[in-house]
């Protein structure tokens, strides 16, 4: 028989070879086929699949490529159905390969299409993230199938876009199993769990890819009884739920329902055995890992990786070196996760060189590579191997404004977040954590207002993770009503997005609310943690609520069993001594079960210091100069209390002690941004552009606030000179040169936000109030123990802090 006899076998014949790109025997085997056609007068059926020659050839085949498109021209015109169903084949695999526009041009000159051909078009568009272009043609259709529908809701939902892919499932005239899983996926993708949930129960047809998808759903959630509940429940299972239900229990630590459902399945496949000995390499029991690694019938590169994974992510990276040299073939997947194991464990050279040596490398290797430098705080050399990559996905862009984030080149950071968003790439969520990490480290908050538009947009503000960092970036700017605002529209509330919002509640001044929070909290029957009490706390230190206090702290130890920490007895020591009770607050330390830290200590310093108890300060600096001799803080508090006393010879000792040990002050400097750009201070600064016009603010002001009754508190001083050069010397702080500032600069009616490196000074905090009510704005300040807001003469803080 003809190996040509009839167009379905020259098809499958040539789509054979295309499928592996074997470009050279397609090239043969459609000759052979041509000459066929020349002979027998046939139509050119057979010319779609060989697109995918033509499209994957160079330029030494450049006369093949010609030969192609000659015969294609001969053969086309005749409008018959195979004629359709070559050009829908060459179109699909256009589309399948994101060559788009020579999908569309050749949809645009098939003189007749079918809804086949629409079809491919508006999935390739869809696929390929073209979404206005595919709903453009899927309006234009003449007629649409099940299938027309059901790719443009897939394109919607992997796009993020839910409720038009839900606006379009509602429309549907018909639908079958696929549009129902295709929509159930879409929320189960984006966390909408109830959503997919009263899909699922509403679907008249199931097969296992439903059932295995809001499965699975429940498993990345952590609502691992549920997906369990609906394994058992499944009327059919193969080998991928098996495998799903497995990898769900290893990756929420529960190895022995893990290894039980293991041994139950009736069939395994490398896949199985891989999600068991990966789960117990993630979960540390290295030593399992290796024993079903030994049992396993056969391995492929996976299985390989996940043992030289396993090793590396334990710190047995010579062992996962071991394993790497014992591989059959050293696979550029296992090379990958080598790369990645040398720089988890500081060996960020090794892993360079194991990088050049690679003959091939693909994107997974380049981002690894860029990974180590930017964890390890290279980030030149980060920078130069990321501009060298031959195309940079949200992966890497990821990358590196994490490692710039992470070591504090936050400008940096949003800058190259800004170049990604103009590069077209679409950041993920680690993207959007690490520059709002980036933007609250800046208090530069309508940076952070700008990556909340684009979280809004994707349809991450309702990721916990996500929604917890917003907080925490607004709670930081200085914003709570936005943190607020973001805590409430939250659709499900876990316990980091309860403690971010009792936290940011404490920082700023509100302990009713605060504690009104924790008990809305206990109502939603969420159980508090040692994070939890922290804040709970810390709302009674900074709202002087001492009874309050002692109450919770109660409360979390014999309610709730969780062991004070010293961040715990810190606060406690800081609310007793803002109030006074000094005694108490020294008895309460001594009676501690755990050496006291310095974070303890500093408190009641800082308490001496608000009560000018000399003598329990010096005892109390004691043991500060013991924990940390070079901590400067210690020394500059201890010199004010010697200041304000009178003891300048003591002041003088305590600055030559700094001075033999090398420690220096740190210097009080506040920055404030306006229109984008961070504008930082020092006290007395004359180096900003408009110095004039911020010292005549101030020249301003002070008349204005003398009349009002401003009297300057010079008792921060510490410097034995006249009243009147004191008197200069507070008036020109830091953050009274950056309000000055944000008066001339921030629109009106805009708050004024400033960060302060150190702790408000007592005039600084007099004559905030008295600024902002002679020119009526709110004025924000952060300091380093927390936020102030002054509006119309008051503050925020009651003058507790």
């Amino acid at each position: 028989m003809n190996l040509f006899s009839n167009i379905a076998t020259a098809t499958i014949t040539i789509g054979g070879y295309i499928l592996p790109c074997s470009y050279s025997r397609v090239f043969r085997v459609w000759k052979r086929w041509n000459q066929y056609l020349r002979k027998n007068a046939a139509n050119a059926a057979t010319l779609s699949p060989i697109s995918g020659y033509q499209s994957g050839v160079n330029s030494n085949t450049i006369a093949e490529r010609r030969e192609i498109h000659h015969n294609r021209a001969c053969y086309e015109g005749s409008g018959s159905s195979d004629d359709v169903a070559s050009s829908n084949a060459m179109l699909t695999w256009y589309a399948r390969n994101g060559k788009l526009n020579s999908a569309r041009k050749l949809f645009d000159e098939m003189p007749q299409r079918s809804v086949v051909s629409w079809n491919a078009m508006i999935t390739g568009y869809a696929k390929n993230g073209k979404l206005e272009a595919a709903r453009f043609l899927f309006d234009k259709m003449p007629q649409r199938d099940v299938v027309s529908w059901n790719g443009m809701i897939t394109g919607y939902t992997q796009n993020g876009r839910i409720e038009e892919a839900r606006e379009l499932f509602d429309k549907m005239p018909q639908r079958n199993v696929v549009s129902w899983t295709a929509m159930l996926t879409g929320y189960v993708q984006r966390g909408r769990l109830d959503n997919a949930r009263e899909l699922f129960d509403k679907m008249i047809q199931r097969n296992v890819v439903s059932w295995t998808a809001m499965m699975t759903g429940y498993v990345e959630a952590g609502r691992i009884e549920e997906a369990r509940q609906l394994f058992d429940e499944m009327p059919v299972r193969d080998v991928v739920t098996w495998t799903s239900m497995i990898a769900g229990y290893a990756q929420h630590g529960r190895m022995e329902d893990a290894r039980q459902l293991f041994d139950r399945m009736p069939e395994r496949n490398v896949v199985s055995w891989t999600a068991l000995v990966s789960g117990y390499a993630q979960n540390g029991h290295i030593e399992d890992a290796r024993d079903m690694f030994d049992q396993m019938p056969e391995r492929n590169d996976i299985s390989w990786t996940a043992m030289i994974t396993g090793y590396a992510q334990n710190g047995r990276i010579e062992e996962a070196r071991r394993m790497f040299h014992m591989m059959p073939r050293q696979s550029l997947i296992a090379c990958n996760a080598m790369i990645t194991g040398y720089a988890q464990n500081g060996l960020v050279d090794d892993a360079h060189q194991l990088f050049e040596r690679l003959s091939e490398r693909n994107v997974v290797s380049w981002t690894a590579m860029l990974t180590g430098f930017a964890q390890s705080g290279r980030m030149e050399e980060a920078l130069q191997l990321f501009e060298k990559m031959p195309g940079q996905t949200t992966e890497s862009w990821t990358a590196i404004i994490k490692g710039y984030a992470q070591h504090g080149f936050n400008n940096d950071a949003i800058k190259l977040f800004s170049q990604m968003q103009l590069a077209g790439v679409k950041p993920n969520q680690s993207t959007l954590i690490s520059v709002l990490t980036a933007c609250a480290s800046l208090v530069a908050l309508e940076h952070g207002k700008q990556v909340h538009d684009h979280i809004l947009k994707m349809g991450f503000e309702l990721d916990v993770h996500v929604g917890s960092i917003l907080i925490t970036m607004y709670v930081k700017c200085g914003s709570i009503g936005n943190a607020q605002h973001v805590f409430n529209r939250a659709s499900k509330k876990d316990l980091v997005l309860w403690n971010a919002m009792i936290s940011g509640f404490a920082q700023h001044g509100h302990g009713k609310e605060a504690l009104q929070l924790f008990q809305q909290m206990q109502q939603a029957c969420m159980k508090p943690d040692k994070i939890t009490f922290v804040g709970v706390l810390s709302a009674c230190r900074h709202a002087g609520l001492v009874d309050e206090g002692w109450r919770f702290f109660d409360i979390m130890r014999h309610d709730y069993h969780i062991s004070p920490t010293a961040e715990h007895c810190a606060c406690m020591v800081d609310l007793l001594g803002r109030f006074g009770n000094l005694e108490k607050a020294e008895d309460f330390i001594n009676s501690m079960h755990f050496e006291p830290d310095a974070v303890v200590w500093g408190a009641l310093l800082g308490a001496c210091r608000i009560h000018l108890n000399l003598e329990m300060a010096e005892r109390t600096a004691e043991h500060l100069f013991e924990l940390e001799p070079q901590n400067a803080g210690t020394y500059v508090l201890m010199s004010n209390l010697y200041a304000v006393t009178g003891r300048w010879d003591d002041v003088a000792k305590m600055r030559q002690i700094m001075k033999n040990r090398g420690i220096q002050k740190v210097p009080g400097s506040s920055w404030i941004q306006v229109n984008n750009k961070v504008h930082a201070f020092l006290g007395g600064d004359r180096s900003h552009s408009q110095t004039e016009q911020i010292y005549g603010m101030l020249e301003s002001l002070a008349g204005q606030m003398e009349e009002a009754g401003y009297v300057p508190d010079t008792k921060s001083v510490l410097h034995d000179v006249n009243e009147e050069e004191k008197k200069r010397m507070v008036f020109y702080h830091s953050e009274k040169l950056a309000i000055a500032f944000g008066i001339i600069g921030v629109p009106f009616g805009t708050p004024i936000r400033v960060i302060k490196n150190l702790r408000m000074c007592s005039d600084c905090h007099t004559a905030t109030k008295f600024i902002s009510k002679i020119v009526r704005r709110e004025i924000v300040v952060r300091d380093a123990n927390r936020f102030h807001h002054f509006k119309d003469g008051d503050c925020s803080c009651g003058d507790y802090w």
